[in-house]
């Protein structure tokens, strides 16, 4: 069971906790404030952190933000008298995971306690997994934000399943095929090969011949037999990126290989059994591309067996100065943790950049900005081709009032209206337009479907 520790500095609190938490098989340490909280979990490896706000000496925050600056993959659970909105709010903002008020129900804590250890667990997975992955360079996944680990959260589940279908979806340049080569290295299959193709890069009439093989004079210019990527990625991982692109009739071999585990070469007739899971990659929408005819639809709902999705860079910006930094010591060669890269100029410049073109703008952006520093911290100067004008600007420096005023919520219907129309109704896309947050653009998005209803 877990070990969880108790910070309240009333001891009848305490003592309540403490038979609870006992009966249900757990290891329970208390500790009157945040001082003596500290001393405990510097010796004792703890799941939980169960702490009352506030307590003379060291205050439940206070102690919230040293468990932090530890990097303890311990959780943090405030239960207090004192609940006003704004301890909440507070609390919740600097990281803890659940916030309950006395006198409590028991029920109520048991179950609070056992969701909070179930983030443990993930949060010790997360903590794990990056120490692992701190030398292989092939994944180069850094995961601050809480959008980020939930993929690697969802990645991780699904590796331990070596024959599950994966479709992962993302704008590009979100770092779709890391997340491939992520699951493939945490998989049973990671001792075999992990086999990546662009499905829009090759030419329609090579795709089937690439992916199945042929055999000799299946066609002009076919002198001998070819195995396909299918079989020589036996035993390890496909990875097909840009799915979408594949031709309808490609797609109807693709089903059938999915579902039957056997290929056929162009130009053969032997049933070829294949092992090889695999993972597809796209940054369409699919089902809009079903609706129109252009991708079958019972091979979307085979690859679709477990979605990923991966959210861009505007949607995770706790990422993207960790990211930048990781990025420039490659670039840069400089491994000292300690080494200022960036000052903080340059970081607001980074962080208020919309990257359009996600982590693979960011990378090119921070090989441009090594080079311009030399062997000195960029700043904000190195990265002034980050404040380049977009299309939009100068339409609002030009933009006049009318006279007769205009409806700001008409405005905003308009604008929406036209995005989904110019992006297909690809919300990612169109929010995109309009300089939003995908979330911020579905908020609006919902305002206006409610009003219309």
């Amino acid at each position: 069971m877990a070990s969880i520790l108790i910070v309240d500095d009333e001891p009848k609190i305490r003592h309540i906790l403490r038979i609870m938490l006992s009966l249900k098989g757990h290891s329970v340490h208390e500790a009157a404030d945040g001082e003596d909280a500290l001393k405990i979990l510097q010796k004792e490896p703890l799941d939980l952190v169960i702490s009352d706000i506030k307590m003379p000496r060291m205050d439940g925050l206070t102690l919230l933000e040293r468990i932090k600056e530890m990097n303890s993959a311990c959780p943090v659970v405030f239960i207090t008298a004192f609940a006003t909105i704004d301890s909440c709010v507070e609390a919740m903002q600097k990281g803890a995971v659940d916030y309950i008020t006395k006198p409590f129900d028991e029920q109520r804590i048991l179950l609070t306690i056992e969701k909070a250890l179930g983030i443990s667990r993930i949060l010790a997975e997360n903590k794990s997994l990056k120490e692992e992955l701190a030398g292989r360079s092939a994944s180069e996944i850094v995961c601050v934000s809480p959008a980020m680990q939930r993929v690697l959260e969802l990645a991780l589940k699904v590796a331990q399943k070596p024959d599950t279908t994966v479709l992962i979806t993302g704008e590009s340049g979100t770092g779709k095929e890391i997340v491939a080569r992520f699951i493939h290295q945490r998989s049973p299959r990671a001792s075999k090969r992990f086999v990546a193709i662009n499905c829009a890069a090759i030419s329609p009439s090579l795709v089937e011949s690439t992916l199945f093989g042929h055999e000799r004079g299946a066609f002009t210019g076919a002198d001998k037999r070819k195995e396909g990527l299918f079989e020589y990625a036996t035993q390890g991982t496909l990875f097909l990126d840009e799915i979408g692109e594949l031709p309808l009739e490609v797609q109807a071999k693709l089903l059938r290989a999915l579902q039957e585990r056997v290929i056929q070469r162009v130009g053969g007739n032997e049933q070829i059994k294949v092992d090889v899971r695999v993972l597809c990659a796209t940054n369409q929408d699919l089902q809009q591309m079903v609706n129109k005819g252009r991708f079958r639809e019972d091979l979307f709902y085979r690859i679709n067996v477990f979605p990923i999705q991966v959210p861009p860079l505007q949607e995770r910006k706790e990422d993207i100065v960790p990211l930048a930094e990781h990025f420039a010591r490659k670039f840069t060669g400089k491994q000292d943790e300690n080494a200022i890269l960036f000052t903080n100029g340059a970081k607001r410049l980074l962080e208020e950049y919309h990257w359009p073109g996600n982590v693979r703008e960011l990378v090119n952006a921070m090989e441009r900005a090594v080079i311009l520093a030399g062997d000195q911290p960029i700043t904000a100067d190195e990265l002034s081709f980050l404040r380049v004008r977009g299309p939009a600007s100068g339409i609002l420096e030009d933009f006049k009032l009318p006279p007769g005023g205009i409806s700001i919520e008409a405005l905003e219907k308009e604008l929406i209206r036209q995005a989904l129309q110019m992006t297909n109704n690809n919300q990612s896309s169109a929010a995109k337009l309009l300089g939003l947050t995908r979330a911020k653009f579905r908020t609006f998005l919902k305002q206006l479907e409610e009003e219309n209803e």
